[in-house]
């Protein structure tokens, strides 16, 4: 250190910056309560043109209160917000766009708003970062989008500012991790100001200012499929994943993602799996939320254990009434965690089971189409091979295949797909939408949700290529094809090829798995209705009215 001279600088900036903004509201709070007619004359004494603002709306649980508020605020006060949401959900989550309140964003997915996403970018009212997996996005809260202020949401508070999130803990701990630890301004809205917690989420030091909101937080009932609307095409993929995928490679952990597809597999599992005498050997481990659809597995004793993104309206009973499979607390009610299951759906699972909506013919898929700029979410973290996992489990060491004493083994991964989508759009196609896209969005790379050389497993109604046998890209191609039906895709098979496929156990339709057609059935399913599942948990899973039909 000899001749070198030290900068003199302070190095509590941000604790400095944060203890001026929270003096301009002192006259507002009473301790850390806020009273909710405040709150928009509050955000804009909080926030500065250009803050890194993260606002809590994951693909279920909404900060609804605090969204609408922000949309409230002067534009001339507030402008150039660098928002930063894991789900865009809200019609007012891309109004602070067009006023000028925000103006650029980082997402993982759009859902419902993917239109007007992609809109707004043509048009320029919206600039974008990237769209990231679930725990990219939050990585990059603690390296380089640490966020200014957090806008989230919790079920109660206390008096000192303690929070409790209940069964619909999501993501709210991250981010509010992220903020307060690096001197960032933490707002929470609740539901409810009581005297005692049930229990403590998180503690009041973390908590800057807290509330009570005019109305609960939105909540969507996102992982709810009747059962009324699964068809015979998709109880026959199902009876092929099982047979097929899950026995023949012993898969005991796993992950599903949404949908009628995976939704036919948890009920089957009670049928026609209990027919395989499967019970015990596969699916003992899922990182999944509180699907009403696994209610009839669970009770038929096949699963152990579930961790859970988030929580699922109507099963808040039933998975307090479960704590041998599902992680609750004391009070009895779930304790989910988008980040951990994120972790847990990553490395710790033998197997994801998704979906998409195109396909390529070297594997690549994704959710981003022209004209919808959707997102992918957690698909991407989940739907790969983690090339940091160590562990081996009988599925994974399954995988291997190739003689070297430093082989290893691999995570499976599934798409299952119907090889038309709705308005007889072809799933598989010579080029993915996402690549113009990425050209019209001015996006670094195209927004791939799973890059085919990690894809394991494809599943169509004609059958299941099993990817990971190909031995060179054209074989993997072919296998693809063979399941493609009529598609661009299927139509290039050569038949004399997918023969031979067939032999080698790179393809296996129906009959390859001993599964005739005519068994897939309706009759199969353990619940055929939502009313069923009611039945099923003893009256404890009490279903949203718009899923009611008796």
């Amino acid at each position: 250190m000899s001749g070198m001279k030290k900068t003199s600088k302070s190095w509590t900036t941000r604790r400095d910056q944060k203890a001026a903004r929270l003096a301009k509201i002192d006259q507002l709070l009473k301790g850390k309560l806020l009273d909710n007619e405040h709150i928009i004359e509050a955000l804009e004494l909080l926030i500065s043109p250009g803050d890194k603002v993260v606002l809590e709306g994951d693909n279920q649980k909404q900060a609804s209160f605090l969204s609408k508020a922000l949309n409230e605020v002067s534009a001339d006060k507030i402008n150039g917000l660098h928002m930063i949401m894991s789900s865009i959900s809200r019609p007012e989550h891309l109004d602070i766009f067009e006023k000028g309140i925000a103006e650029k964003i980082d997402f993982s997915y759009a859902g419902a708003q993917s239109l007007r996403v992609s809109q707004m970018i043509e048009d320029g009212t919206l600039k974008m970062g990237e769209i990231h997996t679930y725990l990219e996005l939050y990585g990059r809260l603690f390296i380089d989008l640490i966020p200014n202020i957090a806008l989230v949401a919790a079920d109660k508070a206390d008096a000192q500012g303690n929070l409790y999130t209940g069964a619909n803990t999501e993501e709210t701990p991250t981010i509010i991790e992220a903020t307060a630890f690096k001197d960032g301004i933490v707002i929470v809205q609740v539901n409810e100001l009581v005297e005692e917690l049930p229990r403590v989420d998180i503690p009041a030091s973390w908590i800057d200012c807290i509330v009570v909101a005019n109305q609960p937080y939105q909540l969507e009932a996102l992982f709810t499929r009747d059962p009324r609307h699964i068809t015979e095409l998709q109880i026959l993929m199902a009876m092929m994943t099982i047979r097929g995928i899950y026995e023949r490679h012993s898969v005991q952990s796993l992950n599903h993602g949404i949908g009628f597809n995976t939704a036919a597999i948890e009920l089957l599992l009670p049928t026609y799996g209990e027919k395989l005498g499967l019970k015990g050997k596969i699916c003992k481990h899922w990182a999944l939320n509180p699907h009403p659809t696994l209610i009839p597995a669970i009770e038929s004793g096949w699963i152990e254990s579930v961790h859970c993104f988030g929580g699922e309206v109507g099963m808040e009973q039933y998975t307090a009434a479960r704590p041998d499979v599902f992680f609750t607390g004391r009070d009895g009610s779930l304790r989910s965690n988008r980040a951990i299951c994120q972790v847990a759906g990553q490395y710790a699972v033998d197997a994801f089971v998704g979906s998409t909506l195109q396909i390529d013919g070297e594997g690549n898929s994704s959710t981003v189409t022209s004209g919808r700029l959707s997102g992918f979410g957690g698909a991407p973290n989940m739907g790969h091979d983690p090339r940091g996992r160590r562990h081996s489990t009988p599925a994974w060491l399954d995988m291997i295949n190739e003689q070297h004493e430093l082989a290893r083994g691999r995570k499976l991964v599934v798409q299952m797909v119907e090889t038309f989508q709705a308005g007889n759009e072809p799933v598989f196609v010579e080029s993915l939408d996402a690549i113009n896209v990425a050209k019209q969005a001015n996006l670094a790379t195209a927004p791939v949700m799973i890059y085919g050389n990690d894809v394991t497993h494809v599943v169509t109604e004609e059958g299941i290529a099993y990817l990971y046998k190909a031995q060179s890209l054209d074989e993997r191609k072919a296998a693809l094809a063979a399941v493609a039906g009529v598609t661009p895709i299927g139509l290039r098979h050569n038949q004399d090829k997918v023969e031979k496929m067939r032999r080698d156990g790179l393809v296996a339709f129906p009959e390859d798995l001993q599964i005739r057609r005519t068994e897939a059935k309706r009759s199969l399913l353990a619940a055929r209705s939502v009313e069923d599942l009611v039945e099923w948990s003893d009256g404890l899973y009490s279903p949203p009215a718009k899923f009611r039909s008796w």
